[in-house]
Protein backbone atom coordinates (compact mmCIF):
# COMPACT_ATOMS: atom_id res chain seq x y z
CA UNK A 1 0.00 0.00 0.00
CA UNK A 2 0.97 3.67 -0.88
CA UNK A 3 2.45 5.49 2.00
CA UNK A 4 0.20 8.34 1.13
CA UNK A 5 -3.16 5.85 1.52
CA UNK A 6 -1.49 4.47 4.58
CA UNK A 7 -1.20 7.70 5.93
CA UNK A 8 -4.94 8.36 4.78
CA UNK A 9 -6.24 5.49 5.95
CA UNK A 10 -4.11 5.97 9.52
CA UNK A 11 -6.51 9.55 10.07
CA UNK A 12 -9.33 7.91 9.30
CA UNK A 13 -11.85 6.93 12.56
CA UNK A 14 -12.32 3.22 13.30
CA UNK A 15 -15.52 2.05 12.10
CA UNK A 16 -17.28 0.18 14.52
CA UNK A 17 -17.89 -3.32 14.67
CA UNK A 18 -20.62 -5.32 12.50
CA UNK A 19 -23.30 -5.68 13.56
CA UNK A 20 -25.38 -8.98 13.63
CA UNK A 21 -27.54 -7.14 11.15
CA UNK A 22 -24.56 -5.82 8.80
CA UNK A 23 -23.25 -9.65 8.59
CA UNK A 24 -24.19 -11.81 5.66
CA UNK A 25 -23.22 -14.97 8.23
CA UNK A 26 -26.06 -14.46 10.36
CA UNK A 27 -29.67 -15.56 9.80
CA UNK A 28 -32.01 -12.76 9.73
CA UNK A 29 -35.34 -12.52 10.00
CA UNK A 30 -37.65 -11.48 6.72
CA UNK A 31 -40.83 -10.66 6.07
CA UNK A 32 -42.57 -11.20 2.50
CA UNK A 33 -45.86 -9.98 2.20
CA UNK A 34 -47.80 -12.03 -0.78
CA UNK A 35 -45.85 -14.65 -0.57
CA UNK A 36 -48.46 -17.22 -1.84
CA UNK A 37 -47.36 -17.03 -5.44
CA UNK A 38 -45.40 -15.53 -8.04
CA UNK A 39 -42.18 -13.22 -6.98
CA UNK A 40 -43.26 -13.60 -3.29
CA UNK A 41 -42.70 -17.27 -3.40
CA UNK A 42 -39.82 -17.03 -5.51
CA UNK A 43 -38.18 -14.35 -2.75
CA UNK A 44 -39.29 -15.62 0.27
CA UNK A 45 -37.66 -19.17 -0.62
CA UNK A 46 -34.42 -17.14 -2.30
CA UNK A 47 -34.10 -15.82 1.37
CA UNK A 48 -35.04 -19.07 3.39
CA UNK A 49 -32.03 -21.03 0.43
CA UNK A 50 -29.82 -18.10 2.15
CA UNK A 51 -30.22 -19.30 5.75
CA UNK A 52 -32.45 -16.66 6.52
CA UNK A 53 -36.04 -17.03 8.96
CA UNK A 54 -38.69 -16.17 6.57
CA UNK A 55 -42.41 -14.88 7.43
CA UNK A 56 -44.95 -15.17 4.55
CA UNK A 57 -47.76 -13.38 4.82
CA UNK A 58 -51.25 -13.61 2.39
CA UNK A 59 -54.63 -14.37 2.35
CA UNK A 60 -54.57 -17.97 1.07
CA UNK A 61 -53.92 -20.62 3.22
CA UNK A 62 -53.12 -23.41 0.51
CA UNK A 63 -50.75 -21.24 -1.43
CA UNK A 64 -48.50 -19.94 1.95
CA UNK A 65 -48.49 -23.70 2.20
CA UNK A 66 -47.11 -24.20 -0.74
CA UNK A 67 -44.33 -21.92 -0.39
CA UNK A 68 -43.33 -23.35 2.60
CA UNK A 69 -43.11 -26.82 1.86
CA UNK A 70 -39.46 -28.16 1.81
CA UNK A 71 -38.19 -24.95 3.73
CA UNK A 72 -38.35 -25.36 7.06
CA UNK A 73 -36.96 -21.77 7.61
CA UNK A 74 -40.56 -20.21 6.78
CA UNK A 75 -43.23 -19.98 8.70
CA UNK A 76 -46.74 -18.39 7.53
CA UNK A 77 -49.38 -16.13 8.54
CA UNK A 78 -52.68 -15.74 7.24
CA UNK A 79 -53.67 -12.42 6.84
CA UNK A 80 -55.48 -9.39 5.50
CA UNK A 81 -52.73 -6.44 5.20
CA UNK A 82 -55.52 -4.32 4.70
CA UNK A 83 -57.11 -4.84 8.39
CA UNK A 84 -56.64 -2.12 10.54
CA UNK A 85 -55.16 -4.86 12.97
CA UNK A 86 -53.03 -6.17 10.34
CA UNK A 87 -49.67 -3.95 10.96
CA UNK A 88 -49.53 -5.45 14.45
CA UNK A 89 -50.03 -8.73 13.69
CA UNK A 90 -47.71 -9.59 10.99
CA UNK A 91 -44.71 -7.66 12.89
CA UNK A 92 -45.68 -9.56 16.28
CA UNK A 93 -45.88 -12.98 14.38
CA UNK A 94 -42.44 -12.01 12.53
CA UNK A 95 -40.73 -11.32 15.98
CA UNK A 96 -42.22 -14.11 17.24
CA UNK A 97 -41.40 -16.54 14.14
CA UNK A 98 -38.03 -14.94 13.15
CA UNK A 99 -36.69 -13.55 16.74
CA UNK A 100 -36.12 -10.10 14.64
CA UNK A 101 -36.90 -8.61 11.69
CA UNK A 102 -33.80 -7.41 9.37
CA UNK A 103 -35.88 -7.13 6.20
CA UNK A 104 -39.36 -6.16 5.12
CA UNK A 105 -40.21 -6.98 1.40
CA UNK A 106 -43.76 -5.13 0.50
CA UNK A 107 -44.70 -7.18 -2.52
CA UNK A 108 -48.16 -7.99 -1.77
CA UNK A 109 -50.52 -5.99 -4.50
CA UNK A 110 -54.23 -6.55 -6.40
CA UNK A 111 -54.39 -5.69 -10.11
CA UNK A 112 -57.30 -4.71 -11.82
CA UNK A 113 -58.06 -3.63 -15.78
CA UNK A 114 -60.27 -0.24 -16.45
CA UNK A 115 -59.72 2.89 -18.30
CA UNK A 116 -60.90 6.14 -16.56
CA UNK A 117 -64.65 6.12 -17.30
CA UNK A 118 -64.98 2.46 -16.43
CA UNK A 119 -63.31 2.57 -12.54
CA UNK A 120 -65.30 1.28 -9.90
CA UNK A 121 -65.18 3.40 -7.09
CA UNK A 122 -64.27 0.59 -4.56
CA UNK A 123 -62.31 -1.18 -6.79
CA UNK A 124 -60.00 1.76 -7.27
CA UNK A 125 -59.70 2.20 -3.50
CA UNK A 126 -59.17 -1.70 -2.90
CA UNK A 127 -56.04 -1.36 -5.57
CA UNK A 128 -55.10 1.73 -3.57
CA UNK A 129 -55.57 -0.18 -0.10
CA UNK A 130 -53.48 -3.18 -0.86
CA UNK A 131 -50.74 -1.50 -3.05
CA UNK A 132 -49.76 2.12 -1.29
CA UNK A 133 -51.54 2.20 1.89
CA UNK A 134 -51.20 -1.72 3.41
CA UNK A 135 -47.29 -1.08 2.66
CA UNK A 136 -46.68 1.96 4.31
CA UNK A 137 -48.31 1.26 7.81
CA UNK A 138 -47.05 -2.02 7.97
CA UNK A 139 -43.32 0.02 6.89
CA UNK A 140 -44.37 2.27 9.87
CA UNK A 141 -44.99 -0.67 12.19
CA UNK A 142 -41.50 -2.10 11.98
CA UNK A 143 -39.55 0.77 12.13
CA UNK A 144 -38.43 -0.16 15.59
CA UNK A 145 -37.69 -3.53 15.09
CA UNK A 146 -35.46 -2.59 11.65
CA UNK A 147 -34.05 -0.11 13.47
CA UNK A 148 -33.23 -2.63 16.57
CA UNK A 149 -29.34 -4.28 15.93
CA UNK A 150 -27.68 -2.06 12.97
CA UNK A 151 -30.66 -1.30 11.20
CA UNK A 152 -32.30 -3.08 8.82
CA UNK A 153 -33.93 -3.13 4.94
CA UNK A 154 -37.00 -2.38 3.00
CA UNK A 155 -37.62 -3.37 -0.28
CA UNK A 156 -40.76 -2.38 -2.08
CA UNK A 157 -41.94 -3.86 -5.20
CA UNK A 158 -42.71 -1.84 -8.16
CA UNK A 159 -43.30 -1.75 -11.43
CA UNK A 160 -41.37 -0.99 -14.18
CA UNK A 161 -44.39 0.08 -15.45
CA UNK A 162 -44.98 2.75 -13.29
CA UNK A 163 -41.70 4.43 -13.77
CA UNK A 164 -40.54 8.05 -15.76
CA UNK A 165 -42.97 9.54 -18.09
CA UNK A 166 -44.65 6.16 -19.09
CA UNK A 167 -48.31 6.14 -19.63
CA UNK A 168 -50.09 2.57 -18.90
CA UNK A 169 -53.50 2.80 -20.31
CA UNK A 170 -56.21 0.92 -18.45
CA UNK A 171 -54.24 0.44 -15.39
CA UNK A 172 -54.12 3.75 -14.38
CA UNK A 173 -54.96 3.01 -10.74
CA UNK A 174 -52.32 -0.02 -9.93
CA UNK A 175 -49.88 2.20 -12.13
CA UNK A 176 -50.82 5.50 -9.23
CA UNK A 177 -50.10 3.14 -6.76
CA UNK A 178 -46.64 1.75 -7.88
CA UNK A 179 -45.50 5.38 -9.03
CA UNK A 180 -46.54 6.57 -5.51
CA UNK A 181 -44.68 3.53 -3.75
CA UNK A 182 -41.51 4.36 -5.68
CA UNK A 183 -42.07 8.09 -3.84
CA UNK A 184 -42.02 6.76 -0.68
CA UNK A 185 -39.40 4.47 -1.47
CA UNK A 186 -36.97 7.26 -1.94
CA UNK A 187 -38.94 9.58 1.05
CA UNK A 188 -38.49 6.81 3.31
CA UNK A 189 -34.68 6.79 2.58
CA UNK A 190 -33.92 9.91 3.71
CA UNK A 191 -36.23 9.98 6.33
CA UNK A 192 -34.75 6.86 7.62
CA UNK A 193 -30.88 6.46 7.25
CA UNK A 194 -30.53 8.44 10.73
CA UNK A 195 -31.76 5.08 11.98
CA UNK A 196 -29.73 2.92 9.91
CA UNK A 197 -32.81 1.47 7.82
CA UNK A 198 -32.05 1.18 4.04
CA UNK A 199 -35.37 1.44 1.84
CA UNK A 200 -34.87 0.55 -2.06
CA UNK A 201 -37.52 -0.35 -4.87
CA UNK A 202 -37.36 -3.11 -7.20
CA UNK A 203 -39.45 -2.54 -10.54
CA UNK A 204 -40.22 -5.69 -12.16
CA UNK A 205 -41.34 -5.76 -16.03
CA UNK A 206 -43.39 -8.38 -17.63
CA UNK A 207 -43.01 -11.44 -15.43
CA UNK A 208 -45.08 -14.64 -15.45
CA UNK A 209 -46.79 -14.77 -12.22
CA UNK A 210 -50.17 -15.77 -13.37
CA UNK A 211 -51.18 -12.24 -11.89
CA UNK A 212 -52.96 -11.29 -15.47
CA UNK A 213 -55.13 -14.56 -14.90
CA UNK A 214 -56.25 -13.64 -11.19
CA UNK A 215 -56.59 -10.16 -12.39
CA UNK A 216 -59.48 -11.17 -14.43
CA UNK A 217 -57.88 -12.13 -18.13
CA UNK A 218 -59.13 -15.05 -19.89
CA UNK A 219 -55.76 -17.70 -19.70
CA UNK A 220 -55.16 -17.71 -23.73
CA UNK A 221 -55.59 -13.92 -23.44
CA UNK A 222 -52.68 -13.81 -21.11
CA UNK A 223 -50.46 -16.65 -22.66
CA UNK A 224 -51.19 -14.43 -25.89
CA UNK A 225 -49.81 -11.48 -23.98
CA UNK A 226 -46.78 -13.22 -22.87
CA UNK A 227 -46.00 -14.24 -26.55
CA UNK A 228 -46.09 -10.80 -27.98
CA UNK A 229 -44.97 -8.58 -25.04
CA UNK A 230 -41.72 -11.50 -25.44
CA UNK A 231 -40.89 -9.77 -28.61
CA UNK A 232 -41.04 -6.41 -27.80
CA UNK A 233 -38.66 -7.24 -24.98
CA UNK A 234 -34.69 -6.47 -25.66
CA UNK A 235 -33.46 -10.07 -24.04
CA UNK A 236 -35.91 -12.08 -25.82
CA UNK A 237 -38.21 -13.31 -23.22
CA UNK A 238 -40.49 -12.44 -20.42
CA UNK A 239 -39.31 -12.60 -16.83
CA UNK A 240 -39.62 -15.19 -14.55
CA UNK A 241 -40.29 -14.80 -10.51
CA UNK A 242 -36.71 -15.99 -9.51
CA UNK A 243 -35.53 -13.37 -11.74
CA UNK A 244 -36.42 -10.70 -8.96
CA UNK A 245 -35.97 -12.69 -6.09
CA UNK A 246 -32.30 -12.95 -7.05
CA UNK A 247 -32.02 -9.31 -7.32
CA UNK A 248 -34.49 -8.93 -3.44
CA UNK A 249 -31.57 -11.06 -2.08
CA UNK A 250 -28.94 -8.71 -3.23
CA UNK A 251 -30.21 -5.72 -2.64
CA UNK A 252 -31.03 -6.42 1.02
CA UNK A 253 -27.56 -8.12 2.13
CA UNK A 254 -25.45 -6.27 4.73
CA UNK A 255 -23.20 -6.03 1.58
CA UNK A 256 -25.10 -3.41 -0.22
CA UNK A 257 -24.97 -1.10 2.78
CA UNK A 258 -24.28 2.07 1.18
CA UNK A 259 -27.26 1.83 -1.33
CA UNK A 260 -30.52 3.86 -0.47
CA UNK A 261 -32.97 5.78 -2.03
CA UNK A 262 -32.78 3.69 -5.38
CA UNK A 263 -35.23 1.98 -7.69
CA UNK A 264 -34.00 -0.39 -10.02
CA UNK A 265 -35.80 -1.59 -12.97
CA UNK A 266 -35.57 -5.20 -13.67
CA UNK A 267 -37.62 -5.88 -17.09
CA UNK A 268 -35.09 -6.93 -19.74
CA UNK A 269 -34.45 -3.85 -21.18
CA UNK A 270 -38.57 -3.50 -21.91
CA UNK A 271 -38.48 0.37 -20.14
CA UNK A 272 -35.74 1.76 -22.64
CA UNK A 273 -37.81 0.67 -25.55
Amino acid sequence: MPAADRADRADRPEEPGMSAAQDSAVPRGVIVTGGGTGIGRATARAFADRGDRVLVVGRTAATLAGTAEGHPGISVLVADLTAPDAPRAVTEAALDSCGRIDVLVNNAASGGFAALADVQPKAARDQLDSNLLAPLLLTRQTLDALAADGGGTVLNIGSAGALGRRAWPENGVYGAAKAGLDFLTRTWAVELAPRGIRVLGLAPGVIDTGIGERSGMPPEAYAGFLREIATRVPLGRVGRPEDIAWWAVQLTDPRAAYATGAVLAVDGGLSLT
